[in-house]
């Protein structure tokens, strides 16, 4: 039963003002790659979805959405039903398929190459996956540049797919082709477009 009322429990209080944060906060972050943008814990879903996820999934998502989700959400029937009765989601098996993806196993996450990247004419049409990490202050720095930084920007997320930066050149290297990436962590959130450069490998 307590399965069942989560499901409907946890979007936002006020959904309208919720989503524009929460929108605001990802535009904030795509035009400043690596900037660490706080927000609020707006919404409330079950587990293994923090809150921040939830938040970025209640505004992006919606009925035309394709979303791939990995192996811990798909487990958990709650977090499943929490994101399609909030977000109307469509959910699918195929990342290569999916406008959004949701990562809470960053270590067994599919390679970047398993998503989509667009086409030349419609390089929109790929993938932008959302990582869910604790937060930004690992030992390890990147050392950012690009479109949106003034010289170089740190960023120092607490986790990274595996083979970041050879995986993270490739992507760059087929712009205007790419995926995107949001990361969603306490409180926080920050994001890399496909058009930031990594000048340093991560140790």
């Amino acid at each position: 039963m307590r399965a069942a009322t989560q499901v409907f429990e946890g979007g936002f209080a006020d959904s309208v003002l919720g989503s524009q944060e929460i929108f605001r906060a990802l535009m904030d972050a795509m035009a400043n790659p690596g900037r660490i943008v706080s927000v609020g814990d707006l919404a409330q879903a079950p587990s293994p979805l923090t809150p921040v996820a939830a938040s970025i999934a209640a505004t992006l998502f919606d009925h035309d959405a394709t979303v791939w989700c990995d192996k811990p959400i798909k487990a958990s029937e709650a977090a499943l039903g929490w994101l399609k009765f909030h977000t109307g989601l469509e959910l699918t098996n195929d990342p290569a398929g999916a406008d959004f993806a949701l990562v809470t196993d960053i270590d067994n996450m599919p390679s970047f190459d398993a998503f989509a990247k667009g086409t030349s004419e419609y390089p929109d049409r790929s993938t932008t996956i959302i990582l869910q990490v604790a937060g930004f202050e690992a030992q390890t720095s990147l050392t950012l540049e690009g479109p949106g930084i003034k010289g170089t920007q740190a960023f120092s997320p607490s986790q990274l797919p595996r083979m970041f930066t050879e995986q993270w050149a490739a992507n760059r290297g087929a712009f205007p082709r790419g995926i995107d990436l949001i990361f969603a962590g306490n409180g926080l959130l920050a994001a890399l477009p496909r058009t930031t450069r990594i000048l340093n490998k991560e140790a």
